[in-house]
């Protein structure tokens, strides 16, 4: 092991020493203030802090065990050699700043590769983990005997300083020392101390220098001479906080087929242009033929506050850690939906990136923070590469649903294990992901799933467009009734911010615009049948119609064809609940939605029912009224009247013997009983309905009953279980009319006895 020696420092990339178990160390000091003195955002300072892993058990593992750290927000793992890829696992864990509380392990992609030529370094895509200050790695090389890891092994930690929207601290330096390890792969480019930069060269701000001419084919644009890969440390000079102008000679940004969404500037998320001071490359072609999307393998727990801390900790990792010219992608989406510029030149121009090794010069990347293999980006995510997809690709007169055809600037293989040779001709998706043209998972498989999606999106039409309900009317199995006046309300699966407008038709001609964000709209009808439809207008210009809905305006009112009417009815008597039925018939000329009681007592039945059982209080007169409602809001009323009377035993002409008995139980506390044959009670009433009302048990008997003298019924009052006051019997006729009932005891041989309360009509 090598002694220990400490520095302090700032601006530059170190290897960091342990120092009682404190990983210290300074690192990539990468920027100025957070505002430019007019309380404006400015460029915000980003650090790095390295260590190297050290392998063991031939070459094939390498681990980190838990250490203390100086503050850090992102991680990512890097080796020597640029185009190198380890195929095993590489995991890593972080403690939380405050909590103290250690993550799960997070795996990184080993997926590598150069994302330009003039890369210093090969690496994993930097995880966010939030503000840490402990950390714990693990690497294992894949399972075949010839697997090593690559060398130069190390753990790169990046704090993305304070701004830009984040609530982020930054990195204050500190002293570090360096201890040597017996690495059997040695990095070539780790040193023991590296010395502090001269905190404030003279620089000339990025994208000032015109003189950078557009690559002039796919090889050179793939292969950026080493000369021009930025230095290992970054001038400490404050550019003006605007994205530079790309260079005289880069192509125009033509006009668009589709509207161009929100983008925060670089300036927006505070980028430190000291960093990467190099003019931007544009597409040789002056043509985007591409979008490839992708994610950035981190962690999905950060907030959305957090998202320029992000994009500043890819850009630092890109730029400080891998010796990249600029940030990889050309634009970044947070899960908030949220859009950042990436790569400086110009987001309305075919600036070259470096995020689809081989296929640069020809396409347009666009990632979404986080991590996709298990769970999609959200739909705002989606919505807004989309939208931006749809932007790009229509510069430059690009189908988003169609293919293309790209030219593999160097040789390849893709996820799926398709290979081909520097210059062959590839057709793929206009929109299409990381892993079609390169060995890795990006962008994972639950937002690949959602490509056909995405691509659907950014193309049009508008897609499950359909009237979900109509306000304002009834519907009425596939039709809906209106006097007049409607609310249309519908729905569709593209996003409100892909569409440009919704139209009512009525008959095929609009009545009523709406916004894209709407899901309603009003129109009022002319008497009749009509066929209502939704045409919405995505941004391309595309439409989409909806399933017509059809809708009947019409203003007749429902009728009772049968008026309500009152009767008694079987069940037992009080004084205040006296069992009738009120039975009705309403009809319409067009669907009849129900019918309401309104008093005296409220109900609502459907529109087939034509009786309800209710009860009544005796001796009072009532008014029952009705209202029956048609499907389009039309409504016709009926009512009928009565009033219940209880007439008691005592009032009854008797023959026979009778004998009177006493009980709370009975009407007005007695009630009359006999088991003489052929004995007999007759009342006499004006009414149109009447009950009998009786006293009943297992040894009750039989009885006769004679209406108008005419013998009706014969009526068994044996019951398995005591009744009183039931009415076991009734009787109902059209019109109100004076009628005699007649009882006689049938004398039931081993029962014969027959108890009545009297009986109950209706006036």
């Amino acid at each position: 092991m090598g002694r220990p020696r400490y520095i302090w420092g700032t601006a530059a990339v170190v290897t960091a020493g342990i120092v009682g178990g404190l990983l210290l160390g300074t690192g990539s000091d990468q920027s100025g203030n957070d505002t430019n003195g007019d309380g404006k955002p400015g460029p915000v300072r980003s650090q790095a802090l390295t260590a190297e892993l050290p392998t063991t058990e031939h070459g094939t593992k390498a681990t980190l065990k838990q250490q203390e750290t100086e503050p850090f927000s992102m991680l990512g793992i890097t080796w020597s050699d640029p185009s190198s890829r380890i195929e095993g696992t590489i995991e890593a864990r972080t403690r939380a700043v405050g909590s103290g509380q250690w993550s799960d392990w997070l795996r990184l992609d080993g997926g590598g590769g150069q994302g330009e030529a003039a890369a210093r370094r090969g690496g994993t895509e930097p995880a966010w983990v939030g503000p840490s200050d402990g950390v714990e790695v693990r690497v294992t090389a894949g399972g075949g005997t010839s697997d090593r890891l690559p060398a130069g092994l190390r753990l790169d930690m990046i704090d993305p300083g304070k701004g830009g929207g984040s609530g982020t601290g930054a990195m204050e330096p500190a002293a570090f020392s360096v201890d040597a390890p017996d690495d059997p792969f040695p990095s070539p480019d780790s040193t023991d101390v590296v010395e502090p930069e001269d905190p404030s060269p003279q620089e000339t701000p990025a994208g000032d220098d015109p003189t950078t001419e557009p690559a002039e084919s796919e090889t050179p644009a793939e292969s950026t001479p080493p000369s021009q890969a930025p230095s290992s440390s970054a001038p400490a000079s404050q550019p003006p906080p605007t994205t530079p102008s790309p260079s005289t000679t880069a192509p125009a940004g033509p006009p668009s087929t589709a509207p161009r969404p929100a983008i925060v500037s670089r300036a927006g998320w505070g980028a430190d242009e000291s960093i990467s001071p190099e003019a931007p490359d544009y597409l040789p072609g002056g043509k985007i033929k591409a979008v490839v999307v992708h994610h950035t393998a981190e962690s999905n727990n950060y907030t959305c506050a957090d998202a320029p801390a992000v994009v500043r900790g890819i850009y630092a990792y890109h730029v400080k850690q891998l010796g990249w010219k600029d940030l990889g992608y050309n634009f970044l989406v947070d899960k908030c939906g949220t859009v950042y510029e990436g790569r400086k030149g110009g987001v309305d121009r075919p600036v070259m990136g470096a995020h689809a090794y081989g296929f640069n010069s020809e396409t347009t990347g666009i990632s979404v923070l986080g991590t996709y293999t298990d769970v999609a980006p959200s739909d705002a995510a989606l919505t807004s590469v989309a939208r931006i997809a749809a932007w790009k690709l229509g510069q430059y007169g690009v189908d988003p649903t169609g293919t293309t055809t790209l030219t593999a600037g160097d040789n390849g293989r893709s996820y799926a294990g398709k290979t081909w040779a520097k210059g062959a001709k590839l057709s793929l998706p206009a929109i299409h992901g990381h892993r079609d043209g390169f060995n890795t998972q990006c962008p994972g498989n639950a937002y690949y799933a959602k490509l056909p999606t995405l691509r659907a999106w950014a193309a049009g039409p508008v897609t499950g467009l359909a009237i979900k309900s109509v306000t304002g009317a009834g519907l009425y199995g596939t039709t809906y009734y209106t006097k007049a006046a409607v609310t249309v309300n519908w729905a569709a699966t593209t996003p409100s911010a892909l569409i440009s407008k919704y139209e009512l038709l009525v008959d095929g001609q609009p009545v009523a615009t709406a916004a894209g964000t709407a899901a309603s709209a009003r129109a009022t009808l002319t008497l009749g049948s009509h066929r209502v439809q939704v045409r919405a207008t995505h941004q391309s210009g595309k439409t989409a119609t909806s399933v017509a809905a059809t809708v009947v305006a019409e203003t007749t009112a429902p009728t009772f064809p049968t008026k309500p009417a009152l009767a008694l009815r079987a069940g037992t008597v009080n004084t205040t609940a006296v069992p009738v039925t009120l039975s009705w018939k309403a009809a319409d000329n067009a669907a009849l939605k129900e019918v309401r009681l309104t008093a005296p007592a409220a109900a609502t039945y459907g529109p087939t029912t034509t009786a309800a059982a209710l009860t009544v209080t005796s001796d009072a007169a009532s008014t029952w009224s009705l209202t029956a409602y048609d499907q389009a809001g039309n409504t016709g009323t009926a009512t009928v009247s009565g009033t219940p009377v209880i007439v008691q035993e005592m009032a009854a002409a008797k023959t026979g013997t009778w004998t009177s008995k006493s009980s709370t139980s009975y009407l007005g506390g007695k009630s009359f009983t006999s088991s003489t044959k052929n004995a007999s009670l007759t009342w006499t009433f004006t009414g149109r309905s009447v009950a009998w009302l009786v006293s009943r048990a297992s040894t009750s008997g039989q009885a006769d009953i004679y209406v108008d003298g005419v013998k009706t019924a014969t009526v068994d009052l044996k019951s398995a279980t005591t009744k009183y006051r039931d009415a076991i019997w009734t009787k109902t006729w059209p019109t109100s009319a004076k009628h005699t009932i007649k009882i006689v005891v049938v004398g039931t041989a081993g029962r014969p006895a027959v108890t009545t309360d009297g009986i109950v009509h209706l006036e």
